[in-house]
């Protein structure tokens, strides 16, 4: 079974895409062998992000094939690694945790890579017979940063729900030693009480009728506002870049045209 479905992905491709093919047959076997040993430790929620990632993998080929898009060789390779970093290397083999800014540098290229999809769809617009439209480059290009950020938000409330509904910590806490809060101001105020140079945070919870002491040493406890505003920023910093990019790429496609790699084309229908 395994064995037609690779045959059919590589039916798909011709020889300018024999190199995004080999990074996605290499990333999947990884894959296969992640989940393998996922399942004999009995770890089943890895098993199914292993899954969840191989169905991701394929949505490069069904653009492809189902909606007659070319999705450039370069940016093809990204997005295969880019989701294999994600939840392979990130959530399974926790590199969130283990290597500094793993998740800026993912959240930057994410949104790089939404500004890229939304300047491709109104760039296909903009060149497409069947409808009559000619937006100006720096519209097209405001329209790929809004798409970018409108993404971005969108993810953002996605690891809020997870974080409240299946108490994941996917905004991920940090320890902090400032806090500034009305809430502490003792007569009802719109004055901040600022309270500096934490050392430790002590919690008191009720666990079956005990009373049970968390401690935080190093300070107070971050619940994740401070990771989803520098996601934010840094998708925010993405998306600018690429519609910068993008602007000057409609003015000059020539001079410009290394920004093709990461732009998704309408194919051209062949006519007998």
């Amino acid at each position: 079974m395994a064995s037609k479905h690779v045959e059919k992905i590589k039916a798909l491709y011709k020889e300018n895409k024999k190199s995004s093919l080999i990074w996605y047959l290499v990333l999947r076997t990884f894959v296969i062998i992640t989940m393998v040993l996922s399942f004999v430790r009995g770890d089943y929620s890895s098993v199914f992000l292993c899954l969840l990632t191989l169905i991701l993998f394929l949505i490069p080929f069904w653009i492809n094939n189902k909606l007659n898009i070319d999705i450039p060789n370069v940016l093809e390779i990204i997005i295969f690694l880019f989701i294999f970093s994600a939840e392979i290397l990130g959530e399974i083999n926790n590199f969130y945790a283990h290597i500094p800014n793993w998740d800026t540098i993912l959240h930057t290229l994410n949104g790089f890579l939404c500004a890229a999809i939304g300047f491709s769809m109104i760039d296909i617009l903009n060149n497409s017979e069947k409808f009559h439209i000619n937006l100006s480059p720096i519209f097209v290009s405001l329209v790929a940063f809004c798409f970018s950020m409108t993404i971005g938000v969108l993810w953002e409330f996605f690891e809020f729900g997870a974080d409240q509904l299946v108490k994941t910590d996917m905004q991920k806490d940090r320890i902090i030693q400032t806090i500034s809060s009305v809430t502490l101001e003792p007569n009802g105020k719109n004055d901040p009480v600022i309270i500096d140079n934490i050392d430790k945070t002590i919690i008191e919870s009720n666990k079956n009728g005990e009373m049970v002491d968390t401690i935080i040493e190093g300070g107070y406890l971050d619940i994740g506002i401070i990771d989803t505003m520098k996601d934010l920023f840094v998708n925010f910093i993405g998306a600018v870049v690429f519609s910068i990019l993008g602007f000057f790429y409609i003015h000059n496609r020539d001079k410009y045209k290394f920004t093709e790699n990461f732009i998704p084309r309408k194919k051209k229908r062949l006519h007998n």
